[in-house]
């Protein structure tokens, strides 16, 4: 028995095939991406500088609406400045505002709002913000490379 495959027909099998590769591999970066923003403000949530600082490319660019531009030796000092203060600060992504963008040869883009809350006088202060991450893919993993911070 032969079996007739017309050119069609094979045109729509790899068309399938190729859309469930690319779909395969969006969600493959969206949960890498996921797991490192978690990761990452696991680590703010808990004020550990030092595993703060790991996330973060040595060449950062951190732009903020009102305190300006920060590369990672400021931002850094910054965060240890926050942590001091003990206000008990913790960030949650509002993850329905998620989306993730791959760049090609470079790493993924990733846009969204957070939540920042922290008790004062015994109710909780909550603002949200938007926000878009520039990962690196490196091969120790991934690194936050450049950030926006607007909405405040």
């Amino acid at each position: 028995m032969r079996s007739h495959l017309t050119f069609g027909t094979l045109f729509y099998i790899s068309t399938v095939l190729f859309s469930a590769s690319s779909l395969a591999s969006e969600t493959t970066l969206h949960d890498e991406i996921l797991a490192a923003d978690h990761a990452m403000f696991s680590a703010f949530n808990r004020c550990d500088v030092k595993k703060i600082a790991t996330f973060f490319s040595k060449d950062l660019e951190f732009y903020h609406d009102e305190s300006g531009l920060k590369g990672f030796d400021e931002n850094m000092m910054a965060t240890k400045e926050l942590c001091s203060r003990d206000l008990g600060l913790k960030r949650t992504l509002v993850e329905d505002s998620l989306q993730i963008f791959p760049v090609k040869d470079f790493g993924a883009i990733q846009v969204g709002q957070h939540t920042f809350c922290h008790e004062v006088d015994g109710t909780d202060d909550c603002g949200t913000f938007d926000f878009t991450h520039i990962w690196k893919r490196t091969e120790a993993g991934w690194n936050l490379h450049r950030v926006v911070s607007y909405g405040h």
